[in-house]
């Protein structure tokens, strides 16, 4: 028993665990969730989800945390659209995107690092500010984004495979090499451990700071781009709200919010379970007021066991 309970320890199974009982569960509720077309759905709704997730897991990993990625998203979305309103090429306008949301977190990071503010109250300030602005250039009406090209990056197929899937399943294994097999990912691993060791061992933890709030920027403006491109527009109030849910994927995948524990597979495994709860809960036409409380719930069961294991 003592040697099953190390296993699912170190291999950090529980979250993979879970998510196949709620498959289970789903399915032997709902004829509809095992179907191909559902699950695909649910991969495409989840790659936005899984995107931040693995820039917040790259934050979260040194200790911080990045409010404003929702806000970065509509911020990045919103120019993206607008610059094709302007004939801009469709390639071109995804890296508009990705370059705003680089900048962005280039800022956050910049802010925190040099700034010394703490990241809670630094990304607070920025998401009022980048939805400040998202709601200036757009004047508070969605900014249309039709154009030959752009709208196959959200809403088009590669095989039978959605190009979101495709794109969140690249981005998950470079994320993946890079914390596990580069020193890079060792460096970020060791600043949430223990900063203060981390510095004295010769680390530039600010120069770490700023990377990983620049990568966490870079993720949602590229999601912001996907979103964006899928919905035909860009919304001023895209992606409220997703700050939390991509906290709540790093949580319940295993990474702990104290630093220095975790990884994205866990990551991408905690946004499955959430947008695998969202669909079946839908499939069952249950209220989203008690989709709200469900998945509030499996955050706070997340956090205990975390807090838990931090105490350990």
């Amino acid at each position: 028993m003592k040697n099953t309970t190390a296993i699912f320890q170190r291999y950090r199974l529980g979250p993979l665990i879970g998510l196949i009982l709620i498959g289970v569960f789903l399915s032997i509720l709902s004829d509809r969730f095992l179907t191909t077309s559902n699950l695909l759905n649910v991969a495409r709704q989840v790659s936005i989800n899984a995107l931040l997730g693995v820039g917040m897991t790259f934050v979260i990993l040194t200790g911080g945390i990045d409010l404003s990625v929702g806000s970065i998203l509509a911020l990045s979305g919103a120019l993206a659209a607008g610059s094709l309103a302007f004939g801009v090429n469709p390639v071109l306008a995804v890296l508009v995107a990705c370059l705003v949301g680089l900048v962005a977190g280039t800022i956050n990071g910049t802010i925190i690092a040099v700034g010394r503010v703490a990241p809670f109250i630094a990304t607070l300030a920025t998401m009022t500010l980048f939805r400040g602005g998202t709601l200036i250039y757009t004047e508070g009406r969605p900014v249309r984004a039709v154009a030959e090209g752009f709208n196959s990056l959200g809403g088009g197929y590669i095989g039978p495979i959605p190009t979101p899937v495709i794109i969140m399943a690249l981005v998950v294994l470079a994320a993946w090499f890079v914390l596990s097999q580069m020193t890079l990912g060792r460096r970020i691993f060791a600043i949430g451990g223990n900063e203060e060791a981390a510095i004295l061992s010769g680390i530039k933890t600010n120069r770490y700071k700023i990377l990983v709030y620049s990568v966490s920027g870079l993720l949602a403006g590229l999601a912001g781009a996907i979103l964006t491109s899928r919905l035909l527009s860009a919304q001023p109030t895209a992606g409220t709200g997703y700050e939390l849910d991509a906290i709540a994927a790093v949580v319940i995948g295993g990474t702990s919010l104290n630093g220095g524990v975790g990884g994205v597979l866990g990551t991408l495994v905690g946004a499955l379970i959430i947008g695998v709860i969202d669909n079946g809960l839908n499939l069952l036409n249950v209220s989203s007021f008690y989709q709200q409380a469900v998945k509030g719930l499996i955050i706070l069961i997340a956090v205990l066991i975390d807090r838990r294991n931090a105490g350990g």
